[in-house]
């Protein structure tokens, strides 16, 4: 055990160094170093963009493991069971009820505390109802919240259909994941939410080791399982919340990185397997984004590749699943 620790340390720190030489190529590949005023240019516009991709990636990454740990499977996470849908939805009706011109629309952070605080009530009370009534079936929660999915994203249709076409054009910017158009106001925001969630979550993660045993063990071992799974549940929907806010709803990263840190780890340890997810998605996101933006020439959003890969790998893991 004590090599297999050493081993994933070794792993955690490669990682780390490949998400710092991306880094590093991100900011610096086809820079203007000779001329002060474009080389500021530059970086005014790249690290803004470095920084959220950090942050979106941290938040998917670890919000995915939890997720499959409270559900006890590794093939679902948040977004196929609908969490950007409901996302969208909610932030499509602040923009429907409150106007384009009201301050959840013109003031940046006010529009994210009011789409994280709904989603993370709204969420907490479907999905731990949802869970409840299934017994973490698989199945069951599989369909549904493909059906959620589905409602949530007929709803929002509507609602943008009979919207002033004007509000639309403004909404339409925010939905499409990509960072060419991410919201760098909200970064504080954001990394002041994260940071608090962690520290009030701090004794339910560092019980997701035992949590992982089923609830009749975790229970007998003297945990509250009930109340720690709905208190990392409103972390998770928080998270997915902070990630979509800044960039749009990406479908299946989570589900790429998280299954990649558990394969690459080979460990039951979550302060690993979440390090690990969450340095996968900077690799993937920032790796990516250069892809798009030399190589592409900005015409194809990094979301595209992720949705085609994810939707493939998903496959995989399933028949993978199947035979074993």
């Amino acid at each position: 055990m004590k090599t297999r620790r050493l081993s994933n340390k070794n792993k955690l720190i490669i990682m780390a160094v490949l998400v710092l030489l991306c880094s590093a190529a991100y900011l610096f590949v086809a820079v203007n170093f000779h001329n002060p005023k474009l080389f500021q240019y530059s970086m005014k516009i790249r690290i803004p963009k470095l920084i959220v991709m950090l942050i979106t990636a941290f938040a998917i990454g670890g919000a995915s493991i939890v997720f499959q740990s409270i559900i006890n499977n590794t093939i679902v996470t948040p977004c196929l069971l609908g969490m950007n849908s409901l996302y969208t939805l909610i932030h499509t009706a602040v923009y429907f009820f409150a106007g384009s011109a009201s301050i959840f629309a013109v003031n940046a952070n006010a529009a994210f505390a009011m789409d994280v605080l709904l989603m993370g009530i709204i969420a907490t009370f479907i999905y731990s109802y949802l869970f409840k009534k299934t017994n973490h079936n698989v199945l069951y929660v599989l369909l549904i919240g493909t059906v959620l999915s589905s409602f949530f994203s007929s709803i929002q249709s509507t609602l943008t259909r009979i919207m002033d076409p004007n509000e639309y054009d403004t909404l339409l910017a925010t939905l499409v994941a990509s960072f060419n158009n991410i919201n760098s106001e909200i970064i504080v925001l954001s990394v002041v939410i994260l940071a608090a969630l962690i520290f009030v979550l701090r004794k339910d993660l560092a019980l997701l080791d035992v949590l992982t045993l089923g609830k009749d063990q975790a229970i007998n071992l003297g945990v509250d399982y009930d109340r720690s799974i709905r208190r990392l549940l409103l972390g998770v929907t928080i998270c997915i919340a902070v990630a979509t806010a800044m960039v749009g709803p990406i479908s299946f990263l989570g589900l790429i990185i998280a299954n990649l840190s558990r394969q690459l780890l080979h460990t039951y340890r979550h302060s690993q397997l979440i390090l690990g997810s969450a340095l996968f998605g900077m690799i993937v996101l920032i790796g990516g984004q250069c892809i798009v933006e030399r190589v592409y020439v900005y015409s194809v959003p990094i979301s595209v590749f992720i949705s085609v890969g994810g939707g493939i790998y998903f496959l995989y893991l399933l028949l993978k699943n199947r035979r074993s």
